[in-house]
């Protein structure tokens, strides 16, 4: 039987001869005890330039036959299938410039965004070190290795609470509007955005980071110490329950999370 890991493994071999390749860490559902038979391997691939397409590509077919190199549909990215188990890479090349960024501004410092604050700390901290030249990316799960800050979680919920209904022009009321003016679209819009915070304020009350955007509900059960009332119920029914439901559940999601708080 061929393993997966195995070949992972040669790749890395093959990846960190580039001297422009400074660490490479394996993340994302694999190392987060969530993969299923769908998953793929999440490989990052730091260093302050990035290795050549050519060199990049050649090494890529030595394991794949289809293959995608060289995407910048979000960061820059090379997918491929393994040729011999079928099984999907996605690897992302970062300056390690923006996790340092982004520790400091998260972490550090305390900043909270719209959801997903703490998305890139929880993908340091899980990630499995496979090459690492000169410690970097140890420095890094290093420096939040700290207990979760307490005036991160306090601006966190503050910021995203605040955002579902109390604020003008809350998520709250654009899903009210998007409803009635029929706008489809747009309400899976505000619904997401929503449900981007509902999830941040409920991670950060419990202390804990944003894993993402999958299997949100399984993980906030198993270890969620505090959840609203009503909270698998009413998350199914924002996402996909008949739309003139979705605004009272708005209202229902908001109030039941403020008891918690």
């Amino acid at each position: 039987m061929v393993n997966n890991y195995g070949i992972l493994l040669e790749m890395v071999r093959d990846y960190k001869s580039l001297k422009e390749i400074e660490s490479i860490g394996l993340s994302g559902s694999s190392t987060a005890n969530s993969a299923d038979s769908t998953s793929d391997y999440d490989i990052y691939i730091y260093g302050k330039s990035e290795p050549p397409v050519e060199k990049r590509r050649k090494i890529t077919q030595k394991y794949a036959d289809t293959m995608e190199i060289d995407n910048h549909n979000f960061e820059t990215g090379d997918v491929f299938y393994l040729k011999e188990t079928g099984k999907p890479i996605d690897i992302m090349y970062r300056h390690p410039d923006f996790i340092e960024n982004n520790i400091k501004w998260v972490w550090e410092e305390c900043h909270a965004s719209l959801g997903y604050t703490t998305c890139f700390i929880d993908n340091i901290k899980k990630t499995e070190i496979l090459y690492d030249k000169n410690g970097w990316l140890k420095k890094m799960q290093d420096r939040i290795s700290t207990p979760y800050p307490e005036k991160l979680a306090e601006n966190i919920i503050k910021k995203n609470f605040n955002y579902l209904k109390d604020a003008m022009f809350s998520f709250y009321d654009q899903l009210a509007s998007a409803v009635e003016r029929n706008d489809f679209v747009s309400v899976n819009h505000r619904c997401a955005a929503f449900l981007a915070s509902y999830f941040d304020t409920i991670f950060a009350k419990n202390r804990l980071l944003n894993p993402g955007e999958k299997k949100l509900v399984t993980f906030a059960l198993k270890n969620c110490r505090f959840l609203p009332d009503g909270f698998e119920a009413d998350v199914k029914t924002l996402a996909v329950g008949e739309v003139p439901k979705r605004v009272p559940t708005a209202a229902r999601m908001v109030e039941n999370l403020r008891k918690i708080l």
